[in-house]
């Protein structure tokens, strides 16, 4: 099958050079460095399948194209959807596919480094060494013995981080509409309330999916009924934090840590190197400036076993909807709900 691969870069370009030649039947790759969106749609006008990346736009005008142009399948390498106009692709008949997990556990190693570097100043402590000041002043850390952990979102990702943090000895809390009891009672974690696990978090890391549920869930509100000097972690979708609400909570100090791989409009910062320019979004600009938030550009996936098995996912989805007509991993309308 032809397939258009948007936003490709040079790591997606090997990652799935190497899982097509693996394939009895490889198929037809064709790398597209612009991000898909209803001007760009047009790349993909001789190919079945479109494969498009997190910060890429799926909405109806750009469905709406790519159906007009033969594509029948839309071949998401990421585990979230939230990017994709899923009634707009049942109207049209497109089927949508996702990688539903590919390395749980880098995204929760990474989530764990960045509960690290906060609390202990590594990233600072490194900026100071090498310019020659290796004072301790303002590196001041705390011990994550004893601390509570709240984890919001308890798929695989978000136990792994409660696994990794039980073993710091922090005793972990979690919340999610859709509790795995089991799995929460095996690394050694309960279930509260949202409001208790605000309330009681000394660390709360997000874990959930973008959906309107989630949508800004930590807003200016959440944010008054934490603890006060609480750490913030986000490494799930941007939007599930209001960017306005966080500035504010960092001025008035109810913020002591934020650390974040995503933010809700990324789309035209992340994946690309912007170093000999100015930032244009104010908020994103204005979070850079607080010494106590730790940004990185959506990077917590990025691990040459997440890449690889990312590639032979969105691949076998491919081959399952070539063969079948139905991929192996489809999204639905009743997933954003």
């Amino acid at each position: 099958m032809k397939i258009a691969l948007f936003s490709a870069h040079r790591f997606d370009r090997q990652s799935f050079d190497t899982a097509n030649a693996a394939l009895a039947e490889p198929h037809d790759i064709h790398y597209i460095e612009a991000r898909l969106d209803a001007h760009s749609a047009i790349l993909a006008s001789d190919c079945s399948a479109v494969c498009a990346f997190v910060n890429d736009r799926v909405d109806a005008a750009t469905l709406n194209i790519l159906a007009g142009q033969g594509t029948r399948l839309i071949a998401l390498r990421s585990a979230g959807f939230n990017h994709v106009d899923l009634p707009a692709a049942a109207r049209l008949g497109l089927v949508v596919a996702r990688v539903p997990a590919y390395s749980p556990d880098a995204i929760a190693e990474h989530t764990v480094a960045m509960i690290l570097s906060l609390n202990r100043k590594i990233h600072k402590a490194y900026a100071r060494g090498r310019e020659g000041n290796f004072a301790l002043d303002g590196l001041l850390g705390f011990d994550l013995r004893g601390r509570t952990v709240g984890i919001v979102g308890t798929g695989k990702i978000g136990l792994n981080v409660a696994r990794i943090m039980r073993g710091f000895d922090c005793t972990v809390i979690a919340h999610d509409p859709f509790p795995d009891q089991t799995g929460l009672a095996e690394v050694g974690g309960t279930y509260v309330d949202w409001p208790e696990l605000l309330e009681r978090s000394d660390i709360i890391s997000l874990h959930c999916p973008l959906t309107p549920a989630t949508h800004h869930l930590v807003d200016a509100t959440a944010i008054a009924a934490m603890k006060p000097d609480v750490m913030l972690i986000n490494t799930s979708r941007g939007g599930v934090v209001d960017s306005r609400a966080l500035i504010e909570g960092l001025k008035s100090g109810q913020l002591g840590h934020v650390g974040l791989d995503v933010y809700e409009e990324e789309g035209d910062l992340f994946f690309t190197d912007l170093s000999d320019q100015a930032i244009q979004d104010d908020i994103f600009a204005r979070l850079l400036t607080f010494p106590n938030v730790l940004v990185t550009g959506h990077q917590a996936f990025f691990t040459r076993e997440a890449l690889s098995a990312i590639a032979d996912t969105t691949l076998a989805n491919v081959t399952a909807f070539e063969r079948s007509g139905a991929a192996l991993h489809p999204v639905s309308v009743e997933k954003l709900a």
